[in-house]
């Protein structure tokens, strides 16, 4: 059975204007299995970031192949959508405008592409508020748009980029529930990447783990937490062990 992506060789050096080299990542394989949820967690600047762009399609490697569904790609694609750390909506658009911003880009009937919005809309739960602009909403629900921006258009690969790191404890909380709520509706395939490990263990089927620059794969953690999840489980001693194990490689690496 063919995995839904895999990252295969993977090296990238950054070639600075004085010509100085910088590794970035070095040698990654990963296989990523339909309807998975990924984290991808390391120190800072180990190259986390720089991966999950490259998987998007945004940074040509220096090195190795990203395969989806066996097929080999290499630009940004429909199949992939990434949703950063800050919501980049736009503001002179209206929640329903925003969300309905990639299916006009693909030229969809202005009735099919609100008719098709306005259920993501409701999936992430912004039901009321889809003629707000971005301007009145809070930090959490402008991500949630971003969030049903990012889904409408049907990917099979979603990307995420820290999206909640710019969020307070308890909203960013939340927000974690929100989305393994959505993400049980969707069964989207996700690689997230993320600073915060009980985030990583908390969402996760498994947690990859980067050395410091260059960014090696250090570990690959199976998250054995039965589904569906609740913040309660955070308090379990099974979590608790599962997050100390992820950071007992993080510390191995700086």
């Amino acid at each position: 059975m063919t995995s839904k992506l895999v990252v295969q060789s993977l090296y990238h050096i950054y070639v600075e204007r004085a010509g100085i080299s910088l590794p970035v990542l070095e040698n990654i394989n990963i296989s990523v299995e339909e309807n998975e949820f990924v984290s991808i967690v390391g120190p800072s600047g180990c190259g986390k970031s720089t991966l999950l762009y490259i998987i998007a399609g945004l940074i040509k490697p220096t090195s190795g192949k990203i395969m989806i569904n066996g097929k080999e790609i290499t630009n940004p694609g429909p199949d992939r959508t990434i949703v950063f750390q800050n919501p980049t909506l736009f503001p002179w658009r209206t929640v329903l405008r925003n969300v309905t911003y990639g299916l006009e880009a693909i030229h969809l009937p202005m009735d099919e592409a609100k008719k098709r919005a306005m259920k993501f809309i409701e999936l992430v739960g912004l039901k009321g508020f889809e003629n707000y602009y971005p301007n009145r909403l809070s930090g959490g629900m402008q991500q949630r748009v971003n969030l049903a921006r990012a889904l409408v258009t049907n990917p099979e690969i979603l990307l995420m980029d820290e999206p909640f790191a710019a969020l307070d404890a308890q909203t960013r909380e939340y927000m974690q529930t929100e989305l393994l709520r959505i993400w049980s509706e969707t069964r989207k395939t996700v690689i997230f990447v993320t600073h915060q490990i009980d985030e990583s263990v908390y969402l996760s089927d498994k947690v990859i783990i980067l050395s410091s620059r260059p960014g090696k794969i250090k570990k690959i953690i199976d998250v054995d937490l039965e589904r569906p999840r609740n913040l309660e489980l955070k308090r379990t001693t099974k979590f608790v062990r599962l997050v100390d194990e992820v950071w007992s490689y993080i510390e191995r690496t700086i």
